[in-house]
């Protein structure tokens, strides 16, 4: 009997689309369960998002100060879960998430509670582009 593989982690890996203007970034973030077996799992990857400095002068950058752990904990919150709108609540904002993650997964032949995913260590991985214009290593803990 052939034993499925489990979830061991949870990976996002945030990448940068160039910009023209040295005012706005704009970072990629795919996120993604680690299976015990090697493979990847896409769960999402359609999350990202965008800074801007606004009413700065012609010599600022958005490059001054930001950091690695910066885009770490915001890959984080773009992935979800998302803020409560709608009447719901935090709680139901975060089950809903959980659940959705555990039935793609199911889905692609992976079997796991929403529970349990929720428990998983969550890594940040800098996409090639991002991580040479930090100039960092690459990998962020878990949260």
């Amino acid at each position: 009997m052939t034993r499925m593989a489990g979830v061991v982690r949870l990976l996002t890996v945030a990448d940068l689309h160039e910009r023209a203007d040295p005012h706005e970034l704009a970072v990629s973030a795919r996120h993604e369960a680690v299976l015990d077996d090697g493979r990847h799992v896409v769960l999402l990857d359609d999350r990202g998002w965008t800074e801007g400095l606004r009413g700065a002068g012609p010599d600022a950058d958005i490059w001054q100060g930001l950091s690695e752990r910066h885009i770490a904990e915001t890959a984080r919150v773009v992935v979800g879960p998302d803020e409560p709108f709608g009447g719901r609540t935090q709680r139901d904002m975060e089950e809903s998430h959980w659940a959705w993650l555990a039935a793609k997964l199911g889905a692609d032949g992976v079997a796991v509670e929403a529970a349990e995913l929720r428990r998983l260590p969550h890594d940040v991985v800098l996409g090639d582009r991002l991580r040479a214009r930090l100039g960092g290593t690459g990998l962020i803990g878990p949260a």
